[in-house]
């Protein structure tokens, strides 16, 4: 007769090693787990990565063009639209705006009357001309380049420094000029110090210059013969840079910018000042242009509007 055995083994024993079986059981799947990835193919833990990528990267643009749905669903906010030039600017400058009439061209002495009557700053403004030309300034000939006094003076208190020996030196003090000599001037320019407007150098100090030439060049202050500020004659170099000498050079877009006067100046000593800057223009003209040399004339003062001159004042 068969008897049942109870097992000899203490019950805090047989708890170990059920432990035990499970972590082996547990340690079975994670292998069974790893070698369900194969090192190369659809199974490569590269490739799985790859079609996780992929899938993550469908429900983004799906998402994205379901937020576009929606927002091309939403009705549009109108758009205001920009506003003119004119709107831009300040009451003061609308209001005396409206005195221009557009697409007219005025006469020179309508002209000058209208930009002084249309200045707002509180300070003396400049009046200043621009001359369209059609020219092209790539072409050495048709590059246009001048100086010359204005009869009326610029309206500018104008400091003047004569680079010369001491003789010429005193000969500029004596003609008006503000500095004169060698080593004042180059020790100003050492410190990066510009104490003039004109600078004017005898031909043998030129060489002095050339060190220099970085700082005085972008400024248009550097001497040239061509503006009549590289000269032996320092006494009319500095007579006429007192009394108004200007230099004019045609831009990249062949247009001529200048200054003529100021606001405060009567209207004919303006007009005696633009007629003469008209004839340096026109004494100018290359002799094998082709179509018209002046195009478009504008006048206008520092922060005003523009006035439009007839072309026939430049004749």
């Amino acid at each position: 007769m068969a008897t049942n055995k109870t097992s000899d083994v203490p019950a805090d024993v047989e708890k170990e090693i059920t432990d035990a079986q499970v972590a082996e059981v547990v340690e079975a799947k994670d292998e069974a787990s790893t070698k369900s990835t194969a090192k190369a193919g659809k199974r490569s833990a590269k490739a799985v990565a790859e079609a996780e990528a992929k899938v993550e990267k469908e429900e983004r643009k799906a998402a994205k063009a379901e937020t576009e749905t929606e927002d091309a669903e939403k009705p549009k906010q109108p758009v205001k639209p920009a506003r003119s030039r004119l709107e831009r600017r300040g009451k003061q400058f609308r209001k005396v705006a409206e005195l221009v009439e557009k697409d007219k061209a005025y006469s020179l002495e309508e002209a000058v009357a209208l930009a002084q009557k249309t200045s707002t700053t509180k300070f003396d403004s400049t009046v200043e001309l621009h001359i369209r030309l059609g020219v092209d300034p790539r072409h050495a000939d048709q590059n246009i380049r001048d100086n010359l006094v204005l009869p009326a003076g610029t309206g500018k208190s104008v400091r003047v420094a004569v680079l010369a020996d001491v003789d010429d030196a005193a000969t500029a003090k004596k003609a008006g000029a503000d500095v004169a000599g060698i080593d004042e001037i180059l020790k100003d320019l050492e410190k990066g110090q510009i104490t003039f407007d004109t600078l004017i150098a005898t031909p043998s100090q030129m060489a002095k210059l050339g060190k220099y030439a970085r700082v005085l060049g972008p400024r248009g202050l550097m001497p040239n013969p061509k503006s009549g500020t590289v000269t032996t004659d320092v006494t009319k170099a500095v007579s006429e840079a007192k009394a108004g000498r200007v230099e004019y050079r045609v831009d990249s877009t062949g247009i001529v910018h200048m200054g003529v006067g100021k606001v405060s100046f009567t209207p004919a000593q303006l007009i005696e000042n633009i007629q003469a800057v008209f004839a340096s223009v026109r004494g100018n003209k290359p002799s094998g242009l082709k179509g018209t040399y002046v195009k478009v004339v504008h006048l206008t003062t520092t922060m005003g509007p523009s006035i439009v001159v007839d072309l026939a004042a430049t004749n």
